[in-house]
């Protein structure tokens, strides 16, 4: 019988790889050969709440492209990889979709005989940018924005053995108001290839009627607490939110609240997160209703702090534990060669950090994108903060880049304010939990910028735990926690705030095209370039020395352009493959960790 049953396995498995191969020609990762279609991204999507029973329904579903406004397809395309966008070789489609266009897609699933009795949720990871699924023909919701994790209750909608899921994307890139970061529909430069449809894992997961929503950890080392709050539903009075810390596999501390109220729990000496030391506590919460325990989760928290204060020579610093911290750390755009937005591996995804700590940085800026939730836990487990934009979107107003702003802001449709702000706090509820994020950057360089002092101030005391860069790059206002200027390609500091916090947002850009690794042939793109590692390192050498000195003078942070080349842009540190180093690791790694001590000397 089991012999019967692995044959059975091969011949499916051989099947799906006669059916799919990447697309085109360009240049891939290494992890691109070892995309298995039968176990696509297989780890656990959402690591801050973990529950021991779910199913992934990643793999190669039906797809179909066709004008907007037609009905279901009566046929589909061909295969696509779920969850690489339909642009994206690994999908094994490659086609631009398009505003006048909708992608379909349809699938098969099993619901597991062990959750019989549980209601079924149906989660995407992020869908780019309005999704509307279907289970058994029946329209279950909607969701529009194309970085932010949603679900669906489907229990009720599950009929016989197999389910039918189809859902239909439509995205407009440049052509819509929302938010799309660098994705274009010509690109070209510093702008990329359009990401079209599901783009992180789709998976099922059974819960009770009474069930824990979200998990909320936030924590005061000034009082040695953590307070953890949830959000549960179908609970009534008398259910109870129970809370068990686990430092070293060992229960700690515990503590119990009403569901609704959060749990506060004092910790004795507890152990501080830093990159130097990221120690985080692991935690069980469960939901108890008449003493019984309905629901159960894993998480994590860690006991950090960010805050800023004025240090003897009168500059405002960012302070990290309350001390003065410095942070320095690559422009990250996370896009892949072979996925665009979604890396081919889990291995993959957490190179880029690996790298980043390898060069000595202590911070990462994520550059107008989110990323799946596991990005995030990497970070908080290597060590690494986090610079978190918002993806931009919409048109651009007048750009002011080295004096306060005194021009028009950009006048957003009503439609296309509430697709921002509707985004923006789904991308905060989102990563709330995850410790390494220090700073939220609500605009960049006046890319769809509007309503500057409003829209920071709202973040601000939405999320007061993080600071809040309130406009990278330009248009500065004297709002929030941050000034931060761009200046290329070598450091210089032509604005300085006395009041905040003023960093370096952006520097750098040493271009080195390495041949065989380009993701074209011609028009490649940096703010210099140079012919070897040796000279690209060494004019890396020389900013950094430079940026010592500014440090010392008044820059509280740096960002460096940046962590890979990007399709047209030859600045990485690494080339659009990762399979190179175009720097001198070890130079970059002595000197990186100089300019991150410069303020305590």
């Amino acid at each position: 019988m089991k012999n019967k049953v692995a044959i059975l396995l091969l011949l499916i498995s051989t099947i799906s790889y006669a059916q799919y191969e990447p697309a085109g020609d360009k240049i891939k990762t290494k992890w691109a050969e070892s995309v298995n279609v039968n176990n696509v991204l297989p780890e656990y999507p959402r690591p801050v709440m973990e529950r021991s029973q779910w199913k992934n329904l990643n793999g190669l579903w039906n797809y179909a492209i066709q004008e907007v406004g037609l009905a279901t397809p009566l046929k589909y395309d061909g295969k696509i990889l779920v969850p690489f966008a339909a642009e994206s070789s690994l999908s094994g489609v490659m086609k631009e979709v398009g505003a006048a266009n909708e992608l379909w897609y349809e699938t098969n699933f099993t619901v597991d005989n062990t959750w019989k009795g549980k209601d079924i949720m149906l989660h995407f990871g992020a869908v780019d940018w309005k999704a509307d699924v279907y289970i058994n023909d029946v329209k279950v919701g909607s969701h529009s924005g194309g970085y932010s994790p949603f679900s669906f209750n489907i229990t009720s909608f599950i009929t016989g053995k197999n389910q039918k899921l189809v859902v239909k994307v439509w995205d407009p890139t440049n052509d819509g108001p929302q938010p799309r970061g660098k994705q274009v529909k010509k690109p070209e430069g510093i702008w990329y290839t359009p990401v079209t449809g599901i783009w992180q894992t789709v998976w099922l997961e059974p819960v009770n009627k009474k069930y824990i929503k979200a998990v909320r950890p936030t924590a005061d080392i000034d009082r040695n607490t953590i307070s953890i709050a949830t959000q549960t539903e179908g609970t009534s009075a008398g259910d109870v939110i129970e809370v068990t810390v686990m430092q070293d596999n060992k229960p700690v501390a515990s503590g119990k609240a009403v569901a609704g109220q959060a749990v506060d729990i004092v910790l004795k000496n507890p152990k501080l997160w830093s990159p130097e030391s990221p120690y985080l506590y692991d935690i069980k919460v469960k939901l108890l209703s008449s003493g019984k325990a309905v629901d159960e989760v894993k998480s994590y928290f860690a006991m950090r702090k960010i805050s800023t204060k004025r240090d003897e020579q009168g500059i405002v610093r960012m302070q990290l534990n309350n001390k003065d911290y410095f942070h320095f750390g690559p422009l990250d755009q996370g896009w892949w060669p072979d996925g665009l937005y979604t890396a081919p591996s889990d291995e993959a995804l957490k190179y880029d950090i690996v790298k980043t700590k390898e060069l000595g940085f202590n911070m990462i800026r994520k550059h107008v994108k989110v990323e799946p939730q596991r990005w995030y836990t990497h970070c908080d487990r290597m060590g690494i903060l986090v610079w978190q934009d918002m993806p931009s979107g919409d048109d651009n107003p007048i750009w002011q880049m080295h004096k306060y702003f005194d021009g028009n802001e950009l006048k957003r449709t009503a439609e296309s304010e509430a697709i921002y702000r509707k985004e923006w706090k789904e991308i905060l509820d989102n990563l709330y939990p995850y410790p390494c994020i220090a700073v939220w950057v609500p605009f960049n360089e006046a890319w769809g910028q509007f309503k500057t002092v409003e829209i920071a101030e709202w973040t601000k005391n939405y999320d007061p735990t993080r600071l809040v860069n309130s406009a990278s790059g330009g248009n500065h206002f004297q709002t929030a926690d941050i000034l931060d200027i761009h200046h290329y390609p070598d450091p210089k500091m032509p604005l300085y705030d006395a009041r905040r916090v003023t960093v370096l947002g952006e520097y750098g850009g040493i271009g080195l095209p390495v041949e065989g690794h380009l993701w074209q042939t011609d028009r490649n793109w940096g703010y210099t370039q140079f012919k070897n590692t040796t000279e690209t390192t060494d004019l890396y050498v020389k900013y950094a020395e430079e940026l010592k000195k500014l440090a010392k003078a008044g820059f509280s942070a740096a960002v460096y352009t940046q962590t890979t080349d990007v399709e047209g842009e030859v600045n990485g540190f690494m080339t659009y493959d990762r399979k190179v180093d175009k720097m001198d690791f070890q130079r970059v790694n002595k000197v990186n960790k100089e300019v991150i001590n410069s303020i305590s000397e």
